[in-house]
């Protein structure tokens, strides 16, 4: 009868035991971090992955120590069907709750994407195109698709084919999970800038020569090529407003380049300055048909808010600074003294 008593007692010690160091486990499996890793780990979880895969694909990670005991865990809660696909960045040091909310959530990978100011819209569409996780859904050869994309109707021109887009997307960082496709991003970009150039129209000074939020688009988009220093745009719009307001043409170096199109080669020869272009405001009076680049919010206030300046000419005297002249003998003067400082 002692026998049975003692050994009683001991499968009694023996289960005590058991569950002690079972609830220490599932404690600990709760609680601890998910990992020793020091980084952060990038996890991609299919669509239509069950709980069951999801959890050996973080295990496979080096997330998870116990699949079953996460799914377990998963359908104690009744959080199983909860779970989001894509890209999320797990934080070792979350604890399994956190990481189970995280899921749940869907707080998913984003990505950076930063359009250049100052460069063309094909240059940007080729930094959209390489980015990476991103879904290609145009076709990038096909002009007349994308004028059709930003609602394009004009005549195509062969010797500017991206010319009735030139300048419609806002050049600023923007973000993206993997799986979006090109064509949101474009559409993104292009809402910004209408928005931000009708927001700024609306707000422009009085009496300024522009028809139209698109000619202050082209103005802005000249200002942007021709500022190396930020501070300066307000100025350097105020030349140009100047030149325009008098009837003097623009006679701006960018312009012509992008009348030269792909046959430019980094020199502007004489020849190219007598060529009369759509482009060329050495030879056509006012604004050219189109911008010539993307153009900043920044630009596009400095050309609705130019500074009041006298000056009608600029030169270049390094460090993206100019000088500015109210009179052509000044400028004259200017550009010898820069030479002869170069």
């Amino acid at each position: 009868m002692k026998i049975i008593k003692w050994s009683a007692l001991v499968l009694v010690i023996a289960g005590l035991a058991i569950a002690s160091q079972l609830a220490w486990q599932v404690d600990r499996f709760l609680t601890a971090p998910l990992s020793n890793q020091t980084e952060a780990v990038i996890v991609t979880i299919p669509s239509g992955s069950s709980a069951h895969k999801i959890a050996h694909i973080l295990q496979s990670e080096g997330l998870l120590s116990s699949p079953k005991w996460f799914v377990w865990y998963l359908r104690y809660q009744e959080k199983q069907n909860q779970l989001k696909a894509g890209e999320i960045r797990v934080d070792p040091r979350w604890n399994v709750d956190t990481l189970i909310s995280k899921l749940i959530e869907g707080q998913v990978v984003q990505y950076p994407i930063t359009l250049i100011a100052g460069q063309t819209i094909q240059q940007n569409l080729a930094i959209i195109q390489a980015l990476p996780k991103i879904k290609k859904v145009l076709d990038y050869e096909n002009i007349v698709g994308l004028e059709k994309l930003f609602g394009q109707d004009k005549p195509f021109d062969k010797r500017y084919p991206y010319a009735n887009i030139e300048g419609l997307l806002l050049p600023e960082t923007y973000h993206y999970k993997a799986g979006d496709t090109d064509k949101e991003i474009l559409l993104r970009a292009h809402k910004a800038l209408n928005t931000t150039l009708n927001q700024s129209w609306s707000n422009r000074e009085k009496g300024l020569p522009f028809k139209t939020p698109y000619e202050a688009l082209i103005m802005a988009s000249i200002v942007e090529k021709e500022t190396g220093f930020a501070a300066e745009r307000p100025k350097i719009a105020g030349v140009f407003i100047r030149r325009m307001r008098i009837g003097m043409r623009l006679q701006t170096d960018p312009t012509v380049i992008y009348g030269i199109g792909l046959g430019y080669d980094g020199n502007i020869r004489k020849r190219d300055l007598l060529k009369k272009t759509r482009y060329n405001t050495y030879k056509i009076d006012g604004l050219p048909p189109t911008p010539i680049a993307l153009a900043s919010k920044e630009a596009i206030l400095a050309v609705l808010h130019p500074e009041h300046t006298k000056a009608l000419y600029f030169v270049a005297k390094g460090g993206g600074q100019h000088q500015f002249s109210n009179t052509l003998k000044a400028h004259n003067r200017a550009v010898r003294d820069y030479l002869r400082n170069r």
